[in-house]
Parts: C-alpha cells; sequence; structure tokens
C-alpha cells in the first residue's frame, strides 16, 4: 500500500523542520542608526562569517546552516555584479536582491526533499534614513520589509520584543551596539532568555560587528573589529 502525506502536512513538516534548525543558531540582531545601518552576532570564528558584504551598499546577514547560507552569499554576489557589469551599478538594488533570494528559497521549499534552514536579511544603506531598505527572508521564500530592526534566530521573538522597546529613530552607532550586544546577551548558556539586569557580558573577541555607513562615497561596507571594536563598546558603556 502507498504511503500518503497530505500536501498540508507535507508543508507543515517542512517549515517545523526548518524553523527547529534556524533556531539552533545563534542570533543576528540588524538595527538602524543615525548614520547607517548595523550589524552583529555572537561568532568568535574569525574565518566563518555570517555577515558580508554584497555590493557597493547592500550587505547581507544570515542565521542557520553555514554551509546553505553562504551558498546563497556566493550567488548574491555574482547576481549583483553581473547585473552591475551588464546594465549600471545603481540597478543592484536590495529589493532585487531579496526579490532573486525568495525564488530560490521558496523553490527549495516547494520542491525539494529538504528545505534551506536559513533565514536572511538583506539591507542597503540609502542617501538618507527614509531611503534605507532592509529585507527578512524566511525558509520558504517570503519577504518582510522591515524597518528599523531586525532579530532573527534563537529566541527571536523575545528578543524582538527588547529591541522593539529600546531602539528609537536618530540613535548613534556606539548606542545601538550596546543594545544589540544587550540583546545577544540576554540568551544565556542553556539557550534560554534570561530577565533583564541578567546579561551575559560578550567581550568583544566574541562578537562580529559590522556597518553600512551612510557617509562612505561607494563602498560602505565596514567590518569593526580588535581594539576599534573594544572603543566602541566602552564608548557605548559611557
Amino acid at each position: 500500500m502507498p504511503f500518503y502525506v497530505s500536501p498540508e502536512q507535507l508543508m507543515k513538516d517542512r517549515a517545523d523542520f526548518a524553523r527547529k534548525g534556524i533556531s539552533r543558531g545563534r542570533s543576528v540582531v540588524v538595527l538602524a542608526y543615525d548614520g547607517g545601518i548595523l550589524f552583529a552576532t555572537e561568532n568568535p570564528s574569525r574565518a566563518l562569517h555570517k555577515i558580508s558584504e554584497i555590493y557597493d551598499r547592500i550587505a547581507f546577514a544570515a542565521v542557520g546552516k553555514y554551509n546553505e547560507f553562504e551558498n546563497l552569499r556566493v550567488a548574491g554576489v555574482r547576481y549583483a555584479d553581473l547585473r552591475g557589469y551588464s546594465y549600471d551599478r545603481t540597478d543592484v538594488t536590495a529589493r532585487g536582491l531579496a526579490n532573486a533570494y525568495a525564488q530560490t528559497l521558496g523553490t527549495v521549499f516547494t520542491t525539494e526533499s529538504k528545505p534551506l534552514e536559513v533565514e536572511l536579511v538583506v539591507a542597503e544603506v540609502g542617501a538618507t534614513a527614509a531611503a534605507d531598505q532592509l529585507y527578512r527572508l524566511s525558509y520558504d521564500g517570503s519577504v518582510a520589509d522591515e524597518h528599523g530592526y531586525v532579530v532573527m534566530g534563537g529566541q527571536a521573538d523575545r528578543l524582538t520584543a527588547r529591541v522593539r522597546d529600546a531602539w528609537h529613530e536618530g540613535m548613534d552607532l556606539p548606542a545601538v551596539l550596546r543594545l544589540a550586544v544587550t540583546t545577544l546577551g540576554a540568551v544565556g548558556p542553556d539557550g534560554a532568555v534570561v530577565a533583564e539586569g541578567s546579561e551575559r557580558e560578550i567581550p568583544a573577541t566574541g562578537l562580529e560587528v559590522a556597518v553600512l555607513e551612510r557617509s562612505r562615497p561607494r563602498r560602505a561596507f565596514r567590518r569593526w573589529q580588535g581594539e576599534a571594536l573594544a572603543d566602541l563598546l566602552a564608548r557605548g558603556d559611557d
């Protein structure tokens, strides 16, 4: 007798599988500030990045299985380079890249036996804060146009509530970095969210931090690391 699974149950099982894989990853926090967009995650590795540059003013952040989102990052770089070379550099946008990723994620989710265990953010810094773009993409190809902040992976729902209460427009870079680090430190070693005021202190060596700086003339992406990151963290504590 053939084994039958309804389409609804099949899609539900795939979604549950992907969500469980993503929730095991360490969170990524993306926050807009007065001079651009900040990306931060707890990542002591200096070789395996979860935050990367895609094009002149576009960056990419991901949680989930590293090999899967790294393949997507490389595909995004190729997409951007080809489009910029074939047409014009201004034709490469976060919206176009998010649509391309959505098609790939949606196709894999519906046609392959295993969905991609990834969640992505594609961000583009504009000439003004109002022109910034933040797109969050889920494992099934759904796209959300976010404003101001995004938290992915781990206890994302509970951490988003914390960010929502603390973030506001016009914050400077040290302030949003302190908010991001406090949010990441709210997840204890056992994966549970701790009470406010009991957050872990994450040293600069345990963080991966990058920004899209609005004031940079062409390539807006910049990594913060080493002594520069430690000094920036200290400024946020003042």
